[in-house]
């Protein structure tokens, strides 16, 4: 089971949060300010953080600060009821992943935490392998009859993306979000144009193929 730790200094939303990532099948740990949350994470391991700004002690730019110098890279969404652009921008600077500004839609936390969990275990995993078709998340480069490519970062991530999980529709919408972010300002459309250039990049491999699922989405299926 996936463990989020959530560092909040008001306890009912600490609360609240916890009770609804329980709920979508993750265990929490609570903590009310960023140095109890390094505590935390010098004793047990965590799949991911959300993290209030503003808490006493600790606020939560120097927690995430602290996390990254010492070389964590573990995925962080901030939560803020400050919605000034230099705030987010420093929210980001100081290493976290993904802004979430107060009063927070639950429903919209647990789709956010899902597609930074699914990203970062892109990012970990670093290496796909299908037949002799391997893409390897480092370089951005994809291996197949004797020959390499090396891919623009989106059509690379989207290609990533549908060949981890060969055989599962993915949803125009969940690959914008994956890939392009909850805040873009594209259109599902820039992701069938990119689907479009991936097909045209691999029209002669033998190990795979994108279908599309008309109406819903794309999937990579092994040949």
């Amino acid at each position: 089971m996936l463990k989020i730790l959530i560092a909040e200094d008001d306890r009912e939303l600490r609360r609240l949060f916890a009770h609804v990532l329980i709920k979508n099948g993750f265990s929490t740990k609570e903590v009310s300010n960023g140095k109890e949350g390094l505590d935390a994470i010098d004793s047990e391991y965590f799949d991911l953080i959300i993290s209030d700004i503003m808490m006493p002690v600790m606020d939560g730019y120097e927690f995430v600060r602290h996390l990254r110098d010492a070389g964590n890279t573990t995925p962080v969404m901030m939560i803020t009821a400050k919605d000034a652009f230099d705030d987010m921008r420093q929210g980001f600077l100081s290493g976290s992943d993904d802004y979430m500004v107060k009063p927070i839609n639950v429903n919209e936390m647990v789709l956010r935490v899902q597609a930074l969990l699914r990203r970062a275990q892109m990012i970990n995993d670093r290496k796909v392998t299908l037949g002799n078709t391997v893409i390897e998340c480092d370089t951005f480069t994809v291996y197949f009859d004797g020959e390499s490519a090396v891919l623009p970062q989106k059509e690379f991530m989207l290609l990533y993306k549908l060949a981890s999980y060969p055989g599962r529709i993915f949803t125009r919408q969940q690959l914008m979000d994956d890939i392009w972010g909850y805040d873009s300002d594209s259109d599902t459309h820039t992701v069938d144009v990119h689907i479009g250039r991936l097909r045209e990049r691999f029209k002669d491999n033998r190990d795979f193929k994108i279908v599309t699922m008309r109406g819903i989405g794309y999937k990579v299926v092994k040949l």
